[in-house]
């Protein structure tokens, strides 16, 4: 079973009038959603490095919604009012917790010097350093994913290295 996502009115409304503030790329996606091509073959389809990413950004944003290979809205769970978005964060623990706070500013910090290199990002590693919350790492996620998928190595593992952060962050 492959991920589908369709068109919501709002995302049927910016292809036809172009009244949001999408940028080519991104209003190229939306274009290819149709509620039928799965995100592989979307992949296959476009040249984009951060699909996913943008795929998530559509969805938050309320241009495009889940549904499953059949075309039809999957069941939510018992409990849940809705799925979760692919790039949701994960719940944020009750309590601060030291060591996944320290995890996940490490693994930002160790892929941004191994992909992207400390010459260019010294602003984004010391907005990461001073970080003290979970909530702090999360307002520099964006920033973090962009460096990466903007480098010639980094292009290529983003969406592993996305997944990875997103345990822990």
């Amino acid at each position: 079973m492959g991920i589908v996502f369709a068109k919501t009115p709002k995302g049927q409304d910016e292809v036809a009038t172009r009244s949001g503030s999408l940028s080519p790329r991104v209003r190229r996606v939306l274009i290819f959603v149709d509620g039928k091509r799965t995100v592989d073959d979307l992949r296959g389809m476009l040249q984009s490095d951060d699909l996913q990413h943008t795929l998530g950004m559509l969805e938050e944003e309320g241009y495009i919604e889940f549904f499953d290979i059949s075309g039809t809205p999957p069941a939510v769970p018992a409990g849940q009012t809705a799925l979760p978005s692919i790039t949701a964060f994960g719940e944020l623990p009750a309590a601060p917790d030291p060591l996944r706070l320290q995890q996940a500013r490490n693994f930002m910090v160790n892929t941004l010097n191994a992909f992207v290199g400390p010459l260019g990002m010294t602003s984004l590693l010391d907005r990461l350093e001073v970080a003290n919350s979970h909530a702090d790492l999360r307002s520099l996620y964006d920033e973090w994913y962009h460096a990466m998928v903007m480098s010639r190595d980094g292009k290529r593992e983003a969406e592993g290295l996305r997944a990875k952060l997103l345990q822990v962050i």
